[in-house]
């Protein structure tokens, strides 16, 4: 990986961390292209089942570059989207750490993950009309669908800082933390996701995202079509022998 993202593994869980704090993480170009490098790389490896997405240097990330913008370097990579994650997300469970700021672009990558862990002294927000943008990087989008709409629009229109405490209370953050402690949580919940059965994680992870589009008619047939082949995975065969037989299961996400 690049110096502007750095990549640490343990017990199957992947940290993923944005690494310029001079900068409050801001994402520029190399930013994106090495969160999507870094995505490429663990996607394939069997030994790796969840990733946590975090910032150096007490942030998350305070959004785009602008900068970095105005020079022409648009952090945006092919396929990937904005920070090269936020139009594609991982198909393998990811938590987002937050500490500081997670603003624009920096609120836009939390929100394309799965669980939010935040610090009780981190703020979120979408300040982009203050700047004349838009926050169009999943941000309008995916805002509406997980908080109440007025608050959602509230918080797009205005382009105010919220504080992590209120967004816990909406439900979009998982847990709090105490300051400096948003990684320690999140990746405790990621090393509790990453003992589960690799195939069966993503299956649910594809469910639960595909099917706010299924209608009644179609949903258990569109289930069925990517939860069948996980139960007749060698996997589903080792959970259930590793019960019978009262031991932990080994996974090999075949």
């Amino acid at each position: 990986m690049s110096d502007e993202v750095l990549v640490e593994e343990s017990d199957g869980v992947a940290v993923i961390t944005i690494n310029r704090p001079a900068a409050r993480n801001a994402i520029n170009g190399a930013v994106a292209r090495g969160i999507a490098a870094a995505v490429d790389a663990l996607e394939a490896r069997p030994d790796i089942s969840a990733y946590v997405l975090t910032g150096a240097g007490g942030y998350f990330s305070a959004g785009m570059d602008l900068k970095g913008f105005l020079s022409g370097d648009f952090p945006v990579v092919e396929g990937r989207g904005f920070g090269g994650l936020t139009e594609s997300p991982p198909k393998k469970p990811i938590v987002a750490a937050v500490e500081g700021y997670a603003l624009a672009g920096g609120f836009e990558l939390a929100l394309s993950c799965d669980v939010i862990v935040a610090s009780s002294e981190s703020t979120f927000g979408l300040p982009e009309p203050r700047r004349g943008l838009v926050a169009g990087a999943g941000g309008i989008m995916r805002l509406p669908r997980r908080i109440p709409y007025h608050v959602a629009m509230e918080i797009a229109l205005t382009g105010a800082h919220y504080p992590a405490s209120r967004l816990y209370e909406l439900g979009l953050v998982n847990r709090i933390t105490p300051a400096g402690e948003a990684l320690e949580g999140a990746l405790e919940l990621a090393r509790k996701i990453a003992a589960n059965a690799p195939l069966a994680l993503a299956a649910t992870k594809k469910v639960i995202i595909e099917s706010q589009d299924w209608s009644l008619e179609e949903m258990f047939a569109k289930q069925g079509g990517i939860i069948s082949p996980v139960f007749s995975s060698k996997d589903a065969m080792e959970g259930a022998a590793a019960f019978a037989e009262k031991r932990a299961p080994q996974w090999k996400g075949e």
